[in-house]
Formats: structure tokens, sequence, C-alpha cells
């Protein structure tokens, strides 16, 4: 029996497949690490790529940095921007596909579970607040990001453990509903900001920045996606059976309530530091994972890497045309991610419901 429910769970999760994911990952990594290039190179003063390269070599073999401003621009500036992109848009893609088979809904994101709405609140009460870096307490805005983060995944896990379990419905009820209170709180902090330079920091907050990475900035997110990823991925074949359903999962030997307490601790967890660093940055979880299963399928063993290595290049290109697309300003993150990924993911939802899938 138990072979058998193996079986159909191999043939459910790879009859979409129409690529292979090894080499398609071997393309997404080439054309990433040439979007890395481009993102350090372009900008409000561009720097040849020829020196880009030399800059960055030289900063990692050791070698004392030439004069001149192209290694404060390279290296201070523009390499752990890009770095933070990359990270950011990666644990998006990981987080996105683990909650879509989480609450086996194909629409849900990690917003959905209310996690950055907490993040947000955070980050907006130590702007308002004046406990951001070198405010009171010492509070930094990523810490207080990740403490509203945490406080919310601790009241969410709370109210869908109620009545014993986690079915998907309680999550998502619990997760939505305790956002939306929490969404109504910043609303009313943001109408309490006492300047217009305040007001602007919070809205571009809210909207996703990037603007604030540094290299100390980089170590915790690193950390975040890289065990995310290892976690998520050991729990692919459980991810696969989640998918069928609990009875088809249970038939599998996988415990399904301490899967999903799992996968909550998890995506919460990397949702809120991902947060912390970058602010909230709509669609990429949404999207990502749709785009990446059309192409691979969805088995998860070919699914998670694919959906981080796509979403890690979609956030680098989009920050790219965040710094150049205007002359004065800087658009925030946000605002890009959601006018490109409505229009595909109307696309691909139309695409879908015409085939009937």
């Amino acid at each position: 029996m138990t072979s058998l429910v193996a079986r159909r769970e191999e043939a459910a999760a790879t009859e979409t497949r129409t690529l292979p994911a090894g080499p398609l990952a071997s393309v997404l990594g080439v054309v990433l690490l040439a979007a890395l290039t481009a993102a350090v190179a372009w900008g409000s003063t561009s720097v040849p790529l020829g020196d880009v390269w030399s800059v960055v070599w030289r900063r990692l073999s050791g070698e004392a940095p030439r004069p001149g401003t192209n290694d404060l621009i390279v290296w201070q500036l523009r390499v752990p921007r890009a770095l933070l992109a990359a990270l950011v848009g990666a644990g998006l893609g990981l987080v996105g596909t683990a909650v879509q088979a989480l609450v086996r809904n194909p629409l849900a994101d990690p917003y959905l579970l209310g996690i950055s709405n907490g993040a947000s609140l955070g980050a907006v009460a130590a702007i308002v607040l004046g406990l951001g870096a070198g405010g009171a307490l010492g509070l930094g805005l990523s810490a207080a990001a990740f403490a509203g983060a945490l406080a919310t995944f601790a009241l969410v896990w709370s109210v869908a453990r109620r009545g014993g379990g986690f079915a998907p419905l309680r999550l998502v009820l619990a997760g939505v509903a305790i956002g939306q209170f929490l969404s109504g709180f910043t609303s009313y902090l943001v109408l309490q900001a006492g300047d217009e330079q305040q007001t602007h920091s919070v809205l571009f907050w809210l909207m996703g920045s990037l603007s604030g990475a540094n290299w100390d900035l980089l170590a915790v997110p690193a950390i975040a996606v890289s065990a995310g990823w290892l976690c998520l991925q050991a729990r692919a074949r459980g991810l696969n059976a989640l998918l069928m359903g609990d009875e088809s999962a249970a038939g599998l030997g996988i415990d399904v309530t301490r899967l999903r307490r799992e996968l909550f601790t998890v995506t919460s967890v990397l949702t809120g530091v991902l947060v912390a660093v970058s602010g909230a940055i709509a669609f990429v979880a949404l999207m990502v994972p749709h785009v990446c299963r059309l192409v691979v399928g969805g088995d998860h063993r070919r699914l998670l890497p694919v959906s981080a290595l796509f979403g890690a290049l979609l956030l680098v290109v989009v920050d790219i045309l965040c710094r150049t697309a205007m002359d004065t300003q800087e658009l925030p993150v946000g605002v890009v991610t959601s006018l490109i990924g409505a229009p595909a993911l109307l696309y691909l939802l139309d695409r879908r419901l015409g085939s009937g899938s």
C-alpha cells in the first residue's frame, strides 16, 4: 500500500514537469551572476565591468584597494545591496513555495499568515516612537521589525492551535485576522508620525527598500536563507505529500500535524528576517512559485532550488530598475514588484483557467 501511494505521490509531483531542473538551475545561476554584475555596474554613476571585477577580485584576494571612488561605490555600496537583493529574493521564493504547499492553496503567500504585518508594525513603531538605530534602548529598526514578526508568529501559532492540530483553514483565518488587526494599528501609527521625513521613512519601509544594505546586514539573512532552504529541502517529500491531502500524506508515514508545525515555524522565522532587512515586498513570494511550477512541475525537490534562484534573479533585476528608472529619486521595491507581479499573475491565472487546470 505504501509503495502504491509513493508512486502516486511521485507521479502527481512530476506530471507537469516540462524542463529538467538541473540544467535550468545552472542557466539561472549564470544569468543571476550576470545580473549581479550589472547591478553593481549600473547606477547614477556607471562603473565599467572590468573595474567591477577588478575591485571584487582585489577585495576577495586581500590586496589593498586602489585609491579612487570606484572601490567605495562597488564594494561598500553596490555589492552588499546586490547580494541582499539576491538573498531576499531567494528567501521569498522559498517561503512562497512552502506556504502554498502548507495551506494547499496556489494563491497563498507568506504574508497571508500575518507575519509581515507584525514585522511592519515593529519597524513603524521604532520609527515613530524613536526606537530606531541609535534611539532609545538601542533598538535598531531591523531588530524591532524582527521582534514584531516573532510576536506575531507566537500569536498566530497560539490561535491556530486552539482545538488541537494545525488545519490549513485555521492557519489562514488566524493569519488574515491578526494581520488585518496589526495593519490597522500600523496605519494609526503612520498618522502619528511627527514630521514629513518620518512619514516618508515609514511609507518607504512599508513598500520595501534595499537602500540600507551594508556588509554587517548580510550575515543574518544569509544564514537564515541557507538554513531555511536546507530545512525545506529536507522536507520536500512531505511537501509533495501535503498537496495530495492529509490522508495520503499519513499513508506515507508522515506526521501531518508535526510537519505543518515545522513548516509554519520555518516560514514564519524566515519571513520575519526578510521583512526585517528589506521591508514588505509584494508579489515575489506569490508569483515566483507559479512561474517555476509551470517550468519544472510540482516536485518540491526540484521546485525549491529553482524558486530560490528565480526569486533571487527577479529581485536583483527589480532593484536595478528601482535605482535607474528615475533620475531624481529611487523607487520603492514593492512598487515595482507590484507593477510587474499583478499583470504577470493575472496572465498566469488566465492561462490556468483557460487550460482548465
